[in-house]
């Protein structure tokens, strides 16, 4: 089984950032094994952008298996799948793991075999079978299945549900067991278990070759943080989050964020050695300039080309040295590239309206410089909010902050807490939340949608019953800042669900921030909806802020489509 994962691209940059900054030279094999650091972070659910176990499911499985080797890796990469799910087996796994249920082997009649065949097979995992060769093992061993007909049952695991394959082993499985001794209710729980890996379970050497990925992706993250979201940004498109989420998870981190700029910045995202003392990670995030959306490659290796020989000393000297076409240049004055000259955003889209473009003949750019010569202006500033929309609108980042925070005022005015105080509310306490809509899930045969939100304090994780979703279905499904309201639920390990009982669309709240218009967040890669954004349209703006236009619909609704596998 050979797959082509974005993680190994990650992984392959990140030994090479290591090796350029002198931090370490590791390959996949020479990560130090059994790291108590990295397991105590993951324990903890902090495994944003980790390798397979960065999903809502999985983070939330985190703290209650709590991963202490590499097997226990194993079993977490494997247990958040629809098969041991919907086979009932993550629960009774769970519970014999933390000694709350006892372990039982069930054996046969002392004359069809010894008395712990059950344990030789499902010791390791507590007696439930996880992985697809348990399930075929479990056939031979106590059903006495021949090695051809459990390769028939592995081959229906994955057909069952189009074609009943599965059902002919029924009868001899259950029929089987029950002849060797095996209680019949026992047998029948052992093949309804196996039935459920029709739904998608995983291999075990399968599950250990991804739980390889997790741990050395882990490694990286809790040692190299500045290295991990260097290399995970660098590697876009991939992974659960958008970049705003990585870099928000980094500074938490402790990197310090540098913005792009054009005294310092190169295509890629990089490190920059931290100048100083203060114990913090030795090196800063400095964001490329692939992050500037419509931004071209080549025109960012002009800009790092020319500048080997001396700064830029204004943006005219940048647009003749770098020979950059006016569409260049006024990106990078939309993406605030220009500070290290001492120009604002504002003030370098003013600049570059009048700099005559790096691509005009030599002569011919005279001219028109001195035609654009005329007394400089002073400007009015931008306001903060306007500067993150324009953040979010050209790199789908801010590090100025976040948009959340313009609104605080008014949303705690109306009693709404931010992510961190609700998740700090006492369990079952009825709280309103609000925040820009992150992920929004509904698993294929569930019977609840999952949707995290995030403000400038963290991330709330919200649970709707499909009864709740067929009433607010438009506001979860159009919503960019969704407001919630329901009942906090806090597990014994600290996991924390709002049970949501009423959701409003707040989105309007965000286009007050700026006359540019709607702030384009970017949701991560797992929203499992589509978004299409109307622009606003001259009827919305004379109808009032957030009126849709006339004649069409507020969004191009479609059926929720069917889960991706996101674990």
């Amino acid at each position: 089984d050979v797959l082509a994962l974005g993680m190994l691209t990650c992984i392959q940059k990140s030994f090479e950032l290591l090796r350029a900054e002198g931090l370490a030279d590791h390959q996949l094999d020479t990560i130090p094994a059994d790291d108590p650091a990295v397991y105590d972070m993951l324990c903890k659910g902090d495994s944003i952008g980790v390798f397979q176990v960065e999903s809502r499911a999985q983070i939330n499985m985190l703290p209650r298996l709590k991963p202490r080797e590499l097997y226990d890796l194993v079993i977490q990469v494997a247990i958040v799948r629809p098969g041991p799910i919907q086979g009932d087996m993550v629960h009774p796994y769970l519970r014999r793991r933390a000694g709350r249920e006892k372990v039982e082997y069930p054996s046969p009649s002392p004359d069809h075999g010894p008395a712990d065949e059950l344990k030789q097979l499902l010791g390791k995992t507590y007696g439930v079978p996880l992985f697809q060769e348990q399930a075929m093992k479990l056939a031979i061993v106590a059903a006495k299945f021949t090695p051809g007909e459990a390769n028939r049952l592995r081959n229906s695991m994955a057909t069952f549900r189009n074609v009943g394959g599965m059902d002919h082993f029924e009868e001899k499985m259950i029929g089987g067991m029950v002849a060797r001794g095996y209680e019949a209710d026992f047998a029948r729980r052992c093949f309804d278990q196996i039935k459920g890996f029709g739904s998608y379970g995983f291999p075990e050497s399968h599950a250990l070759a991804f739980a390889r990925l997790v741990y050395v992706s882990s490694w990286i993250k809790c040692h190299h943080p500045a290295v991990f979201a260097c290399a995970l940004l660098n590697s876009q498109p991939m992974g659960f989050y958008a970049p705003a989420q990585i870099v928000r998870d980094a500074r938490e981190h402790g990197v310090e964020a540098r913005g792009i700029d054009v005294a310092c910045s190169g295509w890629d995202n990089a490190l920059e050695r931290v100048d100083g003392v203060g114990g913090g990670h030795p090196h800063a995030l400095r964001l490329g300039y692939r992050q500037i959306t419509g931004f071209r490659q080549e025109w960012a290796n002009d800009i790092v080309r020319s500048r080997a020989a001396a700064p830029f000393t204004s943006i005219e000297d940048l647009a003749r040295r770098a020979n950059l076409p006016q569409r260049a240049l006024r990106l990078l004055a939309d993406a605030d590239a220009f500070r290290s000259i001492a120009l604002d955003r504002r003030a370098a889209l003013w600049e570059v309206r009048r700099t005559p473009s790096g691509e005009l003949p030599l002569f011919a750019a005279a001219r028109a410089c001195e035609l654009g010569e005329e007394a400089d202006v002073a400007l009015p500033l931008m306001s903060p909010a306007e500067h993150v929309v324009a953040d979010y609108q050209m790199t789908r980042l801010s590090l100025k902050a976040h948009p959340m925070s313009f609104l605080r005022e008014e949303l705690c005015a109306e009693g709404i807490l931010s992510c961190a105080e609700t998740n700090a509310a006492k369990n079952d306490a009825r709280v309103r939340t609000a925040g820009i809509v992150l992920v929004r899930q509904r698993p294929g045969k569930g019977n609840a949608i999952f949707i995290t939100i995030e403000d400038e304090t963290g991330v709330t994780n919200i649970v709707l019953w499909a009864r709740q979703f067929e009433i607010f279905r438009r506001q979860v499904m159009a919503s960019r800042l969704m407001l919630v309201e329901g009942q906090l639920q806090r597990s014994v390990e600290g996991v924390v669900h709002l049970m949501a009982s009423r959701i409003i669309d707040r989105s309007v709240m965000l286009d007050t921030l700026s006359e540019r218009g709607e702030t384009p967040v970017e949701r991560s890669r797992a929203d499992e909806f589509d978004h299409p954004q109307h622009p606003r349209s001259k009827i919305a703006r004379t109808a009032g802020v957030g009126a849709e236009p006339r004649g069409s619909h507020p969004r191009n609704v479609r059926i929720i489509p069917k889960s991706r596998d996101f674990h």
